[in-house]
């Protein structure tokens, strides 16, 4: 509650030095009890609202009023928006520019409300050149343009040399001036306004349209999503006018990716204790981003952080406090050196002023030696040996307190060196904390191009192994069919041979016929001519075949087509056997 009534206060105090409180201090009081939600009171108004010179429309007396009836009410349940826009109501009018600007009065607004949320706790308020130059930067990222360090560098300098810092009002005209947007239109600058001011007082981490799975028609509707610190909005559009519902982001919530699925890609799965939601971005880098947004707020929550932006501030505040008590102490230790420095120059003088007056009373001493010389010669010179050893000693102490004088000023110029070494040493510092945070960014956006290529990795390893085991089934399956057509080739070989006996058996067969026809033949040769031979032209006349007779490719068959059928039966009944 500290925190939220500070936050409170600074806005509250604009439109307190904005008004006039003689005559509007009760209608501050009022509008801060409707758009706070805290009970009117109208006695304890009109008691601490009376017409004289010490109530609490002075002031000192308005504070203990505010705490009293009306910060200390406050539960945390109001619209932060209306609030600020209701104190931006009771000061713009008097204190915004009229100069040509290229902000709107919409911009100008929440550029007022940044203004509260960097600025420093203590009042008047103003914002210091560190915390300017980090809202430029998050502007002009978010325009998309470079930074111009050089030119923001002169300009802390010729800040520093006049003030300490901005009031919220210098802060717009400067932004609005375009010094350090050149070349940006209005509605890029209005934009970049925009988004900085989502991220540093709407606390959103991260927006976007993505497709959400449905848990009872299981259809999938494009939503607007928006991240804040504990919980994930999602609306109809960007304009946020219809929201759809929230996600609930405790310690127990986690993100986890998933494979494509039902024509959808780049799928992730947020669990919730009552309830998951399955969502699918628009392409893998959006997937990665917004698992580790998720992924980094379900952290924050389980270690009891606030969100980056805060914490980046408070730090920024710590680092500020550490380099101005350091600061103070050097000018310290400068003060007291420098009234060291004084206190042996009045020591030296004092040293000169006796040397002074010795040499005097040397010079009175002398010319009354002189004007006794006569008399007291003796005398005298005994007195010149003393009075030379006097002056040795003297001398020595002339020498040696000139010595230190000299060790002393090169003293001083040795820590007037050290505090210019200080100094930069300070500059580079910081020039290394700029360096860091580039170097972070860096390494954050290494981390996650890793993270993307070893998802990847681990989806081909996965398909990988999946080949290698339908690869190795169908191995098996090709080495039991290779065993099938080997057995299958057995016993055709097997038949092969039997045929080919079935065959060599036939050839012979054949021969024997071969040679009984050829012997028929010379027989009946033989018989002919003997015929002929005996009845001259008289032809024999014999009697034909009944059945018609085979012809082969070697002349008339040695069997009929009875024995042909028989010999096929045999074959056919001998192939059955051996199968």
């Amino acid at each position: 509650m500290v925190g939220l009534k500070e936050e409170l206060l600074k806005s509250i105090w604009h439109a307190f030095t904005a008004l006039d409180l003689d005559r509007s201090g009760k209608v501050l009081s009022h509008n801060l009890c409707t758009v706070l939600n805290v009970p009117h009171d109208p006695v304890a108004l009109e008691e601490h609202f009376r017409d004289d010179d010490e109530g609490p429309v002075s002031n000192q007396g308005y504070m203990p009023y505010l705490n009293k009836f009306i910060l200390e009410k406050v539960q945390g349940n109001f619209d932060k928006v209306e609030f600020n826009r209701m104190c931006w109501t009771l000061c713009a009018k008097k204190n915004l520019s009229k100069s040509p600007s290229l902000l709107s009065d919409e911009d100008a607004f929440k550029v007022w409300v940044i203004f509260n949320f960097l600025s420093e706790d203590k009042y008047p308020l103003i914002i210091v050149p560190e915390e300017i130059e980090y809202l430029l930067k998050k502007l002009t990222e978010a325009m998309g343009a470079g930074w111009q360090q050089e030119q923001f560098d002169h300009y802390k300098i010729a800040l520093n040399t006049s003030r300490e810092g901005l009031s919220a009002w210098e802060l717009i005209d400067l932004i609005g001036s375009g010094q350090f947007s050149k070349g940006m239109d209005q509605q890029t600058v209005s934009m970049a306004i925009n988004e900085v001011f989502n991220e540093l007082i709407l606390d959103v981490l991260k927006q976007g349209y993505m497709l959400k799975k449905g848990h009872k028609r299981k259809n999938w509707t494009e939503r607007w999503f928006v991240l804040k610190p504990n919980i994930i909005s999602y609306y109809i559009s960007e304009d946020l006018r219809d929201k759809k519902g929230d996600i609930i982001l405790d310690g127990n919530c986690c993100v986890e990716a998933l494979p494509d699925k039902d024509g959808k890609k780049c799928l992730f799965l947020i669990k919730c204790l009552d309830k998951s939601f399955e969502i699918s971005a628009s392409d893998k880098k959006k997937k990665q981003e917004w698992i580790q947004a998720i992924q980094t707020t379900v952290s924050l929550l389980k270690a009891g952080s606030p969100p980056p932006h805060k914490e980046a501030r408070q730090k920024r505040k710590e680092l500020r406090q550490k380099l101005l008590a350091e600061q103070e102490e050097l000018e310290r230790q400068m003060k007291e050196l420098q009234a060291a420095n004084e206190n042996k120059q009045k020591e030296l003088e004092t040293v000169r002023k006796q040397l002074e007056a010795a040499a005097a009373r040397a010079a009175e001493e002398e010319k009354k030696r002189l004007q006794t010389q006569v008399e007291l010669q003796d005398r005298f010179s005994l007195e010149l040996e003393r009075e030379k050893m006097v002056r040795q000693k003297m001398e020595e102490q002339v020498a040696q307190k000139s010595s230190e004088l000299e060790q002393y000023l090169q003293r001083v110029r040795e820590l007037e060196e050290m505090y210019k070494q200080l100094q930069e040493a300070l500059e580079d510092e910081k020039q290394a904390r700029q360096d860091e945070e580039t170097v972070r960014k860096l390494q954050a956006r290494l981390l996650e191009e890793e993270s993307a290529k070893r998802a990847e990795l681990e989806k081909w390893h996965l398909e990988q192994q999946q080949t290698i085991q339908m690869t190795e089934a169908e191995k098996q399956e090709l080495e039991n069919q290779r065993m099938i057509k080997e057995q299958a080739l057995q016993v055709a070989m097997q038949q092969l041979e039997q045929l080919e006996l079935e065959r060599k058996e036939a050839l012979e067969q054949y021969e024997e016929v071969k040679k009984k026809l050829e012997m028929a033949a010379n027989n009946t040769k033989s018989w002919k001519d003997k015929v002929a031979h005996h009845e001259g032209l008289i032809r024999l006349i014999e009697p034909g075949s009944k059945n018609p007779h085979l012809i082969t490719n070697w002349g008339p068959a040695a069997f009929t087509e009875a024995e042909l059928e028989e010999r096929q039966k045999s074959w056919k009944g001998k192939k059955a056997a051996s199968e």
